[in-house]
């Protein structure tokens, strides 16, 4: 490569680096987990009479206000990001891009797609979204220097993409995506203090309170992962005994269930053994994609 072949070529990789970090900014995997469970929710309330345009317009702006929502999240905790091995390479600790860079990106990407939302969808999908964002920021962020109970909170967010998209295709909220909502709340709790125990030193290191301290009984959040994790396989029940899943979905959600319940109590009972958290958190991420699909299809 010439000398003049090199300076051409830099400003070219320098830009890639750049547009790549800010991808990065959005959390990519957080998003399409975002855009799945919504658009589980527009399909299960728009079954018979599918919208292709009103699900493209209602997956662009939930795209949009979730990437800005997560890059606004980076913004908030660049400086505890910093502390912790596992972020400590995410674009703002690691400098490719500048907070302020960051936080322009956050505010025009969300409202962007607050507003293609309303201008596409309706004003019960956008206020839903716009809700999200709101209670992700102002509240479960920065209750995570606070108490564990951010936990708690930050799972209502997380729990209401399905309703979204329920709303977008009815407009109304029925029993169905408050059905969904639940498993999804429910479904967080096992799924967030799973990881709360693998990274436990790293968030303790950034003093974020995912996970309480051990007390004479235990940890608390031992209880919380174990009702939880009852709760959601009654809750999961509920779609088959509403006539709106059938007895594939039953039987999948059941067992599941019951996995996800067995390695919850397998790491309550062996706290000091990082691998029955893995399973946990493996048993939780095969939990709600395969649950969703069979819900899906025993609909089509």
């Amino acid at each position: 490569m010439t000398a003049r072949t090199a300076t051409v070529a830099s400003p070219s990789v320098a830009s890639r680096g750049r547009l790549f970090a800010y991808f990065e900014l959005t959390k990519p995997r957080v998003v399409a987990m975002v855009l799945v469970t919504t658009l589980a929710g527009y399909y299960l309330a728009a079954a018979g009479g599918l919208d292709l345009g009103l699900g493209f317009n209602l997956l662009v702006g939930t795209a949009l206000a979730a990437a800005g929502t997560l890059a606004l999240n980076q913004y908030s905790e660049r400086a505890t990001d910093a502390m912790m091995l596992r972020t400590q390479h995410r674009p703002l600790p690691d400098g490719r891009l500048s907070p302020g860079e960051a936080l322009v990106f956050g505010l025009i990407t969300t409202g962007a797609g607050l507003s293609y939302l309303a201008l596409s969808t309706n004003w019960a999908c956008t206020g839903i979204t716009a809700s999200i964002a709101l209670i992700y920021l102002l509240a479960y962020t920065p209750l995570k220097r606070v108490t564990w109970a951010c936990d708690i909170v930050g799972a209502i967010p997380g729990a209401l993409p399905p309703v979204a998209g329920w709303v977008a295709a009815r407009g109304t909220v029925t029993g169905q995506p408050l059905v969904m909502f639940a498993m999804m709340f429910l479904w967080q709790l096992p799924h967030t203090f799973a990881v709360a125990r693998l990274y436990r030193e790293d968030y303790r290191r950034a003093a974020i309170k995912l996970l309480p301290e051990d007390g004479r009984w235990g940890n608390p959040s031992d209880i919380v992962v174990i009702v939880a994790s009852c709760a959601l396989i009654a809750v999961g029940i509920a779609p088959t005994l509403m006539g709106s899943a059938g007895l594939l979905y039953l039987a999948v959600a059941v067992l599941l269930g019951l996995v996800l319940l067995g390695c919850g109590i397998a790491m309550v009972r062996a706290p000091g053994q990082p691998q029955r958290a893995r399973r946990l958190l493996f048993a939780s991420l095969v939990y709600l994609p395969v649950v969703l699909l069979i819900m899906v299809v025993d609909r089509i």
